[in-house]
């Protein structure tokens, strides 16, 4: 099976890009629609800071085409505050606030940790293996939820279907091949990150490859050059082809076995526009514009 690529953004609803890259006079209510009519995915920011309910879900997958696939954050609670401690009930709560009205449209769940998170593989392999890798899963770990549930629990899916996980990271103490392992060992892509802040890391971990681009120079705002987005279109292409991908930075000696990945890219470096611009420029040199 041909791998898939898709580039995206990450998030929708910015007030500069209103009469820039939205059409003015364009309702906000469309915002997410005409973006998924330029991008092939888009990751959702709102469930990273507050849980959401099932009617928005619902909205968003009948807000975008049918070959759409969103990347969906977990909540900041379960990284950020709880750092992984007592993690059974907010992850259900997670999975049964309507994650799964997403139908065929559910693409990778991404964990972003905070920087002061240092790698511990206990902690790590206790919540890996709670993360549920379908659907049917997805529901039964849904059942685990609590009180803060804001609506009632959707745990129903269209079918059963497979879930993917990537994990992102910010502290230096993840430089340890023993980290490495641990992901290719449950399957879960690490996250290729280019910010001038934290750590690049490009080892393959699963079946496919997660990349988000902060803006290398000044996170969040700088755009990329054109040299550099050539060297981001050739990792991709090497990535989806199943070909060695040696320019980077990797931990591990070990290398994975070549071959095609589908590959997930999303440019979060949203202030003054610079995201769309370049998620335009790259897919135009892959092909895809």
């Amino acid at each position: 099976m041909a791998s898939d690529v898709r580039i995206g953004i990450s998030g929708w609803t910015y007030k500069p890009w209103r009469g820039a890259f939205y059409p003015p006079g364009l309702a906000r209510n469309k915002e997410l629609a005409y973006a998924a009519s330029v991008f092939r995915s888009i990751e959702i920011n709102g469930t990273f800071y507050c849980m959401q309910r099932p009617d928005s879900f619902a909205q968003w997958a009948a807000d975008t085409p049918d070959d759409f696939i969103f990347a969906v954050k977990g909540p900041r609670y379960l990284t950020h505050m709880l750092k992984l401690r007592n993690a059974k009930a907010p992850l259900g709560n997670f999975f049964a606030s309507g994650v799964l009205r997403l139908g065929g449209k559910l693409g990778p769940i991404l964990w972003q940790f905070p920087p002061n998170f240092r790698f511990n593989a206990e902690k790590l392999e206790a919540f890996f293996a709670l993360l549920p890798r379908d659907t049917d899963q997805a529901a039964e770990c849904g059942r685990q939820h609590d009180h803060r549930l804001k609506a009632r629990a959707w745990l129903q899916g269209d079918r059963r279907r497979r879930i993917r996980h990537a994990m992102e990271i910010r502290h230096e103490s993840f430089r340890d091949p023993a980290f490495i392992a641990l992901l290719r060992k449950h399957g879960i892509a690490l996250v290729c990150a280019d910010t001038v802040d934290w750590p690049l890391l490009m080892d393959i971990t699963a079946d496919f490859v997660y990349v988000r681009l902060h803006g290398s120079t000044e996170l969040y705002k700088s755009a990329y050059s054109r040299p550099a987005l050539e060297r981001w279109a050739a990792r991709v292409a090497a990535w989806r082809d199943g070909e060695s991908m040696t320019d980077g930075h990797f931990i591990c000696a070990r290398k994975p076995k070549r071959r095609p990945r589908d590959v997930f890219l999303y440019f979060d470096n949203t202030d003054k526009l610079q995201a769309p611009r370049d998620a335009l420029s790259l897919m135009r040199r892959l092909g895809q514009a």
